[in-house]
C-alpha cells in the first residue's frame, strides 16, 4: 500500500507535553493538537481508510516548504527559493508530529516507519508533502 498527501499548512515541530499545575496532569499544547488534527483531517480527505490497518513495515518521506518571508527583498528571496530551509523546526520534529498524527489511520503505530527521509527547504508556498509506503 503507497499513501502520498499534502497538508498547505506551514510546518511545525511537535512540542513537549506541559503540566498543569492546576488540574495535576499532562496534557498536550493546543498548537500541537491542533496541528495533529489538520494532518489527520488531509489524510482523510484523500484516503478514506475502513480496512484493517497493516502491521508491515513502512518508509516515510516527509517534504517540508517554506516560504520566504515577506519582508526580504525580491533578490534575497529569489535566492532563497528551491534552497534549503536551516532554521526551526528541526526536522525530527516535524518528523514526530506527522508521523504520531497518523497512528491508526495509515499503520498500527507508527514503529512500523523503519525509513524515514525528511526534507526542509524553500518554496513559493508553505507545504508539507507526505509519502508512506508499505516494504
Amino acid at each position: 500500500m503507497k499513501y502520498s498527501f499534502t497538508i498547505k499548512e506551514k510546518a511545525i515541530g511537535k512540542q513537549r507535553p506541559r503540566y498543569s499545575v492546576k488540574t495535576h496532569r499532562m496534557y498536550t499544547p493546543t498548537k500541537t493538537s491542533n496541528f495533529e488534527e489538520k494532518i489527520k483531517w488531509a489524510f482523510k480527505s484523500k484516503y478514506n481508510i475502513e480496512t484493517e490497518l497493516s502491521i508491515k513495515p513502512f518508509k516515510a518521506k516527509i517534504i517540508a516548504i517554506f516560504e520566504p518571508a515577506k519582508s526580504i527583498s525580491k533578490k534575497k528571496r529569489e535566492e532563497l527559493l528551491y534552497g534549503e530551509y536551516t532554521k526551526k523546526p528541526d526536522a525530527d520534529n516535524i518528523a514526530k508530529i506527522i508521523l504520531d498524527s497518523l497512528n491508526g489511520l495509515a499503520y498500527k503505530d507508527d514503529n512500523q516507519v523503519i525509513e524515514l527521509t525528511v526534507y526542509k527547504k524553500y518554496g513559493v508556498e508553505n507545504l508539507i508533502i507526505v509519502e508512506l509506503e508499505e516494504i
